[in-house]
């Protein structure tokens, strides 16, 4: 038996030496999806901070080989950067411009102005009265420009504010408009680039497709500019279900946006691969609304499962047609395991929206992009 294990082994190696001139040029000639897409766009994804630590190791690796860029999904938001007046805490977020830094990848700070995520201390006094709009000013202006000036120069751009708009395209009824108005997204702007002249500002929403509020950010961006201010482009969160946005309204707002003198970025981009559902009035729907929410507890079906590549690669085919408006386009996580789509709304569910699945493979659409551009290039070798 040891001797047959030897010729085996032998005959393998001889096999593998004989083979691997083409071993070889497969390896070089396999294609990541940063390649794919070459200089048509930037390759973007959001990391975690068990990621940006050097924790997820697995993680990591897709992220080198397969993105340019990346941004924060958490430790830059201003709960987690200050969460006390004047009590600053950059540790997680120095990690992941770093990791960017040493890495060659783009970073994007996100987000300084929002309304949610918000430390409890910043829009009120000590008795939990609304500010003063002076002394809200200055909060604004001090938290801003400590964040922005601390990586002046090492970040590209930030997300200067973030979902302010509403569906009819009013002003979100926010703190930040109670106190200040309309006022509050140009002073966000004037002090981001008074930190940092040359970074990129962006505005950044949902729903993007929504007339009202495509015409409502078509507004903010066109009074943003006639005020002198700087915006460098519109941030369209792509968080997308199986049966919304459409496609075609997409299209509508990616163009309207483009048409004010500003890029477009695809930022947040995840798909529920889960049906749509909606809460019943009656409790005793409980269990059944639950069940529908999260449908597939222990994987996705095949059917479902091509739906959603086809829906995916539709909206890809989407970005590359604009490719001379769209600047980034950004996964919001590495693999479905990261998604903050588990366990909301409720817990245990279970979804697959990111580009990468739970054992860091990459999805069909995914894969299909990059071998056939990886037997292109093996042709083109012929």
């Amino acid at each position: 038996m040891k001797n047959r294990h030897i010729v085996s082994a032998l005959l393998c190696s001889l096999f593998l030496m004989a083979c691997g001139g083409n071993a070889s040029q497969m390896a070089v000639s396999e294609k990541s999806l940063k390649e794919v897409v070459g200089d048509k766009f930037l390759m973007g994804v959001a990391l975690n901070v068990r990621q940006s630590s050097g924790m997820d190791t697995s993680a990591l690796k897709i992220v080198k080989q397969h993105f340019n860029a990346i941004v924060a999904e958490n430790c830059m938001k201003s709960e987690e950067i200050q969460p006390k007046e004047g009590e600053f805490h950059f540790e997680d977020a120095d990690r992941l411009v770093q990791f960017g830094l040493d890495n060659g990848l783009t970073v994007t700070g996100h987000c300084l102005i929002w309304h949610s995520q918000l430390p409890d201390w910043f829009c009120v006094d000590d008795k939990g009265k609304n500010v003063s709009p002076e002394v809200l000013k200055q909060r604004m202006k001090t938290h801003i420009q400590t964040v922005v000036g601390r990586y002046k120069g090492k970040i590209k751009g930030w997300d200067v504010v973030n979902e302010a708009i509403v569906e009819d395209g009013s002003y979100r009824k926010s703190k930040f408009y109670e106190i200040l108005g309309e006022e509050f997204i140009p002073l966000a702007f004037q002090y981001a680039h008074e930190a940092d002249p040359d970074a990129e500002l962006y505005y950044n929403d949902y729903g993007m497709d929504v007339p009202g509020r495509r015409d409502g950010v078509v507004k903010l961006v066109r009074s943003l500019k006639e005020k002198g201010l700087r915006i460098d482009a519109v941030g369209m969160q792509g968080h997308m279900g199986m049966d919304y946005p459409d496609i075609r309204q997409f299209e509508k707002s990616m163009l309207a946006f483009a048409a004010t003198g500003v890029k477009v970025m695809i930022t947040e981009w995840d798909m529920s691969a889960l049906p749509t559902a909606m809460r019943s009035a009656n409790v005793s729907d409980t269990v059944a609304f639950k069940k529908a929410l999260n449908p597939y507890p222990e994987a996705l079906p095949d059917s479902v499962s091509q739906v959603w590549n086809e829906r995916m690669q539709q909206f890809f085919q989407l970005f590359e047609k604009h490719a001379d408006i769209v600047e980034r386009v950004t996964a919001w996580g590495v693999t479905d395991g990261d998604s903050w789509k588990n366990d909301f709304p409720i817990r245990g569910r279970k979804d697959y929206p990111l580009l990468f699945d739970r054992n860091y493979q990459p999805k069909d659409f995914v894969r299909k992009m990059i071998e056939e551009a990886s037997d292109s290039v093996t042709s083109a070798k012929k």
